[in-house]
């Protein structure tokens, strides 16, 4: 037994509208591509990184140059003696005491002074033992409470 199918008269399409719709649907396979997705994903660090330096060098009270060498800085030793700048003392530009693992106030003393001045210790009086800086070991962290 053979069913009919009742074929109804529906209007036909406006050419317009198929044309806009196609657009629409090629548009949103663009914005939902998997490709464009991934990107936008691995560029949000490097977005929110730029952001943050740029408020940094806009809210810094250090001359732009003075500040983008105290955070290359905070990288390390090699790095800061790479934009020029030596052992610093607290409180100096590029002074950070992630750079200072012996706590004495110098960051970045070169290797030899510091060795030396290990090897040939100097005795100070009871007084001055006592406030002297203690030896931090490097990777210690220390937080603050606000």
């Amino acid at each position: 037994m053979k069913l009919k199918t009742t074929v109804y008269n529906e209007p036909a399409p406006d050419p317009r509208l198929a044309r806009r719709q196609r657009k629409a649907d090629a548009l949103r396979r663009h914005a939902l591509s998997p490709l464009r997705i991934l990107l936008m994903v691995l560029a949000l660090p490097l977005t929110t990184g730029m952001i943050a330096l740029g408020v940094y060098l806009r809210t810094s009270d250090l001359e732009r140059t003075e500040a983008v060498m105290h955070l290359v800085a905070l990288a390390g030793c090699d790095a800061a003696r790479s934009v020029g700048l030596g052992p610093m003392r607290e409180g100096q530009l590029g002074y950070h005491k992630r750079n200072d693992p012996d706590g004495d106030g110098i960051a970045c003393e070169s290797s030899v002074r510091a060795a030396t001045r290990s090897a040939v210790p100097v005795q100070a009086p009871a007084s001055t033992q006592s406030t002297a800086p203690k030896p931090r070991a490097v990777g210690n962290a220390k937080f603050v409470r606000p």
